[in-house]
């Protein structure tokens, strides 16, 4: 199944041809495909195939299409905090994928019937969680596995938000998934060669809505035991965090603002009506500055008589006086000093954009130094803290 779309020479490659044909349409997904490189779930040998619109299988390890997951991933509308249960969650690579929309405070389960395909997906979230610059910019539902046959989950478990089954459902199997489901969830899976999407709006009322045709290997039947019985696969736990954790979470939820400001100008929020026309990027403040870049192109080319130029006595009556001026300048200076702040850059590297006039006018703007490749890391290495806890608070992430 696959091949909507054209290859691409790299992951974002991958993506940009995704989102052109509509298959990816939301911001969330398009930063969860971005953050996640496919070829990182491929074996060694197989990792040129990565960025083909195809599915992969080799022994038990199997990736679907991206074009299939980019619609699981739209029709799941996932949104932090939720619970989601992956059916056949194979690799890995959609729950590590929806793990960074859930959050820290979501739930990321997965059950595999193969035991060598979860130590799989273990290492490879491993390596994601140690390796990936991604991690650092997004706040992660680390997912967990447990192997066993998706069909032998016992009917009292506890129910999900989100479920997807990456296997065909048989139509006797439909009520089962359902059941999964809290009330108000949705369930993505395929049914009847169908891309399916059942929303449950009741107790026992259903909404589906049928999204792409698709092809694939249908669940496998749980097999019988001596006594007759299926055995049971518990779920995961749905474990409380620790304290420590809590407060890993927190830390790393604070540096990483600072972050967030630095990539543009944050908007001043206002608290009451007319105060946008007060604002010193309002209608109001706009005019009195083209009142002052008027006044001073006309002082320059001449055009003023001596005796319309205002003297030192009566600058207050004219737009720009001296008292204008200087309250300009103060906060054009406090504005600086809030930007070298907020991007942590050096006062001398600031200096030297504001004097460059020449380079600005070319268009080529203010030369700033490229930041560090990974912001928080930085932030907390430069904390007054022992080194373990340090580690502990970058999740002991190599460099």
């Amino acid at each position: 199944m696959g091949g909507a779309v054209s290859a691409g020479e790299d992951n974002d490659e991958l993506i940009d041809n995704l989102k052109e044909a509509h298959y990816i349409r939301s911001d969330l997904v398009e930063k969860a495909f971005r953050a996640i490189d496919r070829a990182d779930y491929y074996l060694e040998d197989y990792r040129d195939s990565a960025y083909k619109d195809l599915a992969w299988r080799h022994g038990n390890l199997h990736l679907s299409a991206p074009c299939i997951y980019s619609e699981v991933m739209e029709a799941l509308d996932l949104q932090p905090g939720l619970s989601f249960l992956n059916l056949g969650s194979g690799t890995g690579y959609l729950s590590t994928m929806v793990g960074l929309i859930l959050g820290p405070f979501g739930v990321n389960h997965g059950v595999e019937l193969h035991a060598d395909v979860v130590d799989y997906a273990y290492q490879k979230l491993d390596y994601f969680i140690k390796t990936s610059d991604s991690f650092d910019k997004f706040e992660f539902c680390e997912p967990t596995f447990v192997v066993g046959n998706c069909l032998e989950i016992p009917p009292e478990s506890r129910q999900y938000d989100r479920v997807y089954c990456g296997a065909g459902v048989q139509k006797e199997y439909e009520n089962y998934m359902k059941n999964l489901l809290k009330v108000g969830g949705i369930l993505v899976l395929p049914l009847e060669e169908k891309l399916t999407k059942i929303t449950r709006t009741g107790q026992s009322s259903w909404e589906t809505k049928k999204i792409i045709a698709v092809t694939f290997a249908p669940l496998v039947q749980p097999k019988q035991n001596v006594n007759g019985r299926p055995k049971s696969v518990p779920l995961p736990i749905f474990e409380v965090r620790t304290l420590q954790d809590l407060c890993r979470i927190a830390i790393r939820h604070t540096l990483r603002q600072p972050i967030a400001m630095g990539e543009g100008r944050t908007k001043r929020r206002v608290s009451f009506p007319g105060a946008r026309a007060m604002h010193r990027y309002g209608p109001r403040f706009e005019r009195r500055r083209f009142c002052r870049r008027f006044y001073r192109q006309c002082v320059n080319s001449m055009v003023l008589h001596d005796s319309m130029i205002p003297t030192a006595m009566d600058d207050c009556n004219y737009p720009g006086g001296v008292e204008e001026e200087e309250e300009e300048a103060e906060e054009e200076e406090e504005e600086r000093a809030c930007r070298r702040v907020r991007e942590d850059l050096p006062e001398e590297d600031e200096e030297e954009c504001s004097g460059n006039e020449e380079e600005k006018n070319k268009g080529g703007g203010c030369a700033r130094a490229e930041p560090p490749v990974n912001i928080l890391r930085e932030k907390i290495l430069r904390l007054p803290l022992p080194e373990p806890l340090k580690m502990y608070l970058l999740y002991y992430r190599e460099k």
